[in-house]
């Protein structure tokens, strides 16, 4: 076992000499190799550009598995308990131990148990407190579902047409045993509208399949208030469903999740609308009796994956992204097209700009779902195993996220003129030209998105078009 030390001076911390010399004295006790460490001053401030080395050091090393992360104490790895907590299992989605000299133990016992004692304190804020108040009442706070309008008790009264939509959904799913897409398929044929008048998709649909509130129940901030509003479907029917949609949630859990390169950038050429990759397993026997496996990737028109709008248009995911690659690098003569950017080099710079937000934007919400499964479990709604497990998907999610945010940063910082911004890309396509096979996914992904207005794909070819 290897073990690699991370260490922060801190208020009232040791030296970062002294915790130097007590993980060495760890690994020649426990008869570790210690592979490497890294540290953060106080100087730095919130600059912690240790950790980001350790992180990368980590990503590089394929003995992560037999690998530890040792850390003098919990308080190590953030400057609160919000940051510890990020930290920690953004390093448990690595794939690496880690372990506090402190107690010699792994510190997400002691950061559920201290997430626990602050819960009461974040949720006893005012406004908060307030809201949940109401709740109790079963006063209806922010905007009603589907099927409900807020009534002048503040209530929720029942909507004729949108109910009947809710209860055909349910008997679709239930007793004509459709699947979400194609329930999507049948509203939208039918001419049936959302609550913003716009067409239903897989994700609408399933929303509404799951939604408690269907019951008669009111829910929100952690309190239920039975039968505070008029029903639209029974508790029997209502159970069935949640077995069926578990059922298949366990089945989606078992797949392998890969990267597809031209995410957010292909598109189909007969709708306009993105094409999404999709992973498929396929099982048979052979004649001997032996089992096969076999894994298929493939892009999908969206409109026909969440809307059944689009015909059936796909494309072998390692065929597209690998003609999109002869195109881009001439291999091929295929069409590619140079799509001339609006206004100057501050254009330019903007629409940089506005990816970095939309990409913290990404991490703020991460950041709302790690929160909110550490307070089921501290509420102990949630076990402690499926809450590291969510918890890691997060984490390894955000990693992913924080790596395309710094790549957009640099790329913001290189923008200071045209012939600076010509540079870049010429040097991004000279990586991806001589280093393509050494490069990651996650950086060949993030090349591509400096290179690459979109890719419009039709079933027999496609246009390359150009950021200039």
């Amino acid at each position: 076992m290897k073990a690699v030390g991370y260490f922060r001076e801190t208020d009232g911390s040791q030296p970062l000499a002294e915790q130097s010399r007590a993980f060495l004295d760890f690994c020649r006790q426990n008869g570790y190799e210690a592979a490497a460490t890294f540290l953060d001053a106080a100087a730095a401030g919130d600059d912690c550009a240790g950790y980001r080395q350790l992180v990368d050091f980590l990503k590089q090393r394929p003995d992560r598995g037999f690998t530890m992360v040792v850390i003098p104490s919990l308080a190590s790895l953030g400057s609160d308990l919000w940051e510890a907590a990020r930290r920690y299992f953004q390093l448990a989605s690595l794939g690496v131990k880690v372990m506090c000299l402190e107690d010699g133990a792994d510190p997400g016992s002691t950061l559920l148990s201290r997430w626990a004692e602050k819960k009461d304190e974040r949720l006893g804020q005012k406004v908060q407190a307030a809201m949940r108040r109401k709740a109790v009442k079963g006063e209806v706070l922010g905007r009603p579902p589907f099927g409900y309008r807020v009534g002048p008790r503040r209530r929720l009264e029942i909507v004729p047409g949108e109910a009947s939509v809710v209860r055909y959904i349910f008997r679709l799913y239930l007793r004509d045993g459709l699947g979400i897409r194609r329930i999507a398929r049948c509203l939208n044929e039918e001419g049936m509208r959302t609550h913003r008048n716009g067409l239903w998709s897989m994700v609408t649909v399933r929303d509404i399949l799951r939604n408690r509130t269907y019951l008669g129940t009111y829910s929100r901030f952690g309190v239920r208030v039975p039968a505070s509003h008029p029903a639209l479907i029974s508790r029997d029917d209502f159970r069935r469903v949640q077995e069926r949609l578990s059922s298949h949630r366990q089945e989606r859990a078992k797949r392998r999740t890969s990267l597809f390169l031209l995410s957010g950038l292909a598109y189909c050429g007969y709708c306009g609308n993105k094409m999404i990759g999709v992973s498929r397993r396929q099982h048979w026997r052979r004649r001997d009796g032996s089992e096969k496996w076999a894994e298929y990737r493939y892009y999908q028109c969206e409109s026909r994956t969440n809307r059944s709008l689009c015909d059936y248009h796909t494309r072998r995911a390692a065929r597209l992204e690998e003609e999109m690659r002869e195109a881009l690098l001439g291999e091929k003569s295929l069409a590619v097209v140079a799509v001339p950017k609006a206004g100057d080099d501050a254009a330019v710079l903007q629409e940089a700009e506005a990816r970095c937000r939309r990409l913290r934007g990404r991490l703020r919400r991460l950041d709302k779902r790690l929160e909110g499964y550490m307070n089921e479990a501290a509420r102990g709604r949630l076990s402690v195993e499926r809450m590291r497990s969510l918890s890691v998907a997060v984490a390894a999610e955000g990693l992913s996220l924080e790596d395309s945010l710094a790549e957009a940063q640099r790329f913001v910082r290189q923008q200071a003129s045209a012939a600076e911004r010509q540079q870049q890309k010429e040097r991004a396509l000279a990586r991806l030209r001589d280093e393509w096979d050494r490069l990651a996914p996650l950086e060949q992904q993030a090349l591509l998105g400096e290179l690459l207005e979109r890719v419009v794909v039709w079933d027999d070819s496609i246009r390359v078009f150009l950021r200039l």
